[in-house]
């Protein structure tokens, strides 16, 4: 039985996470009133997200190696301390080069998110509750974007955007302060069990399969996280206000994905199914639900718009916990930051490319094409996922203990 005290770091991974994406959603949800208010465009928005997603590719896969090799107390405590700073400075900013640069500061700094969550799972917990760890580390992601416009719009309506991003730098210091304490029961542990069998090679295609389906299959993430709000106020005349009173929503979707696709992939594997069987019918459900958000402009009802989005949030928040179930379980645990990090930069260089494209949309009005596109290369890498691993795992193909 696995004592409260041992999940302790794992909620702190949770609470970075939310911190992470109370930092990054922030501008996202005052979009509408920070553009106006600096004159700028949606396509120079998708420059500025993409700059935040070009360092946050970077971060990722280097956070991940260091935490790998010199444990994550320090490692999280200076990634933090870099972003927190990047964040508050947003507060004095009014021009795109401005943006551009701490939003690039931002991102290399919140790449230990998820490599650190993951390391922290595998060095804290049994491999028996891993799957369930790694969901909770992971959803301060989601719940992060569910209270942000809670938290943001209130703040915004008594002092302005500034000033709420003066309050995430002071959320991230607490954190830092909380985890010095927290951090100790980290540092020098490492998992017992066998180290992995098949190390990460660049010539592996199931690397590479793993890497399409997290960056391609996830990018309605993306998408809805960051250009929603734009496509809220232009398309359909919602104020920064109303916009903020139901971003949460399709937020939760994202939430409940991780937490019913970590239990859906149990439930199979307590039934005796094989690994790869279990990812392939996830990967297959994620495929066909996601092909609705490209029915978003047509529906007709605001309602109808936050369901179709809420949906393409579950099912790929889902699919993320999947795509690291199966590189965990063929590359085994001695990588796990690594992993975290080739997965969320490769989900981030994605981001980089087409945001900028869809901030081009959208300042075109052409709302059909944006959500069209989002779902066609989420399919894309859905698709590319399924026809790699069409065949089943053969001896030696697993690496080390069943993590997921």
């Amino acid at each position: 039985m696995i004592r409260l005290r041992q999940w302790t770091p794992t909620l702190s991974m949770m609470l970075v996470s939310l911190v992470s994406y109370l930092d990054r959603h922030t501008l996202a949800i005052l979009s509408p009133t920070i553009l106006a208010d600096c004159q700028l465009s949606a396509e120079q928005y998708g420059w500025i997200i993409s700059a935040f997603s070009i360092a946050y590719m970077v971060g990722n896969p280097l956070w991940g190696r260091w935490l790998d090799r010199y444990g994550v107390r320090w490692g999280m405590i200076a990634a933090v301390s870099i972003w927190t700073v990047a964040s508050a400075s947003h507060a004095f900013l009014s021009t795109f080069a401005g943006f551009v640069a701490a939003r690039m500061l931002l991102g290399f700094g919140e790449g230990a998110t998820f490599p650190g969550g993951l390391r922290t799972v595998v060095e804290t917990l049994p491999v028996p509750a891993r799957a369930r760890g790694t969901a909770i580390a992971y959803s301060g992601g989601a719940l992060g974007a569910i209270l942000t416009p809670i938290i943001v719009t209130p703040i915004y309506r008594a002092h302005g955007w500034r000033a709420a991003f003066w309050f995430t730098g002071f959320v991230g210091l607490m954190w830092i302060a909380s985890w010095l304490r927290t951090g100790r029961n980290v540092q020098g542990r490492r998992a017992a069990g066998p180290r992995p069998a098949v190390p990460l090679r660049w010539r592996d295609v199931r690397l590479w399969s793993f890497l399409a389906s997290y960056a391609l299959g996830g990018l309605p993430l993306g998408f809805v996280l960051y250009q929603s709000a734009l496509y809220f106020h232009r398309a359909l005349g919602k104020t920064q206000v109303e916009i903020g009173y139901v971003m949460w929503i399709p937020a939760l979707g994202w939430e409940l994905g991780y937490f019913t696709w970590g239990w859906i992939a149990d439930r199979f594997r307590s039934a005796g199914s094989d690994g790869l069987s279990i990812y392939r019918r996830l990967t297959v459900t994620t495929l066909i639900l996601v092909l609705p958000l490209a029915l978003a402009p047509s529906a007709g009802s605001f309602p109808q718009v936050l369901a179709l989005l809420s949906l393409a949030m579950y099912v790929c928040g889902g699919h993320i916990i999947t795509a690291v179930g199966y590189a965990t379980r063929v590359f085994g645990s001695g990588p796990a930051g690594v992993i975290a990090g080739l997965g969320a930069g490769s989900w981030s260089a994605v981001v980089a490319l087409t945001m900028p494209v869809f901030g081009h949309l959208l300042d075109q009005r052409r709302y059909h094409a944006a959500f069209g596109l989002a779902a066609a290369i989420s399919a894309t890498g859905l698709l590319l996922w399924l026809w790699v691993n069409r065949r089943p795992f053969e001896q030696g193909d697993l690496g080390g203990e069943n993590v997921l």
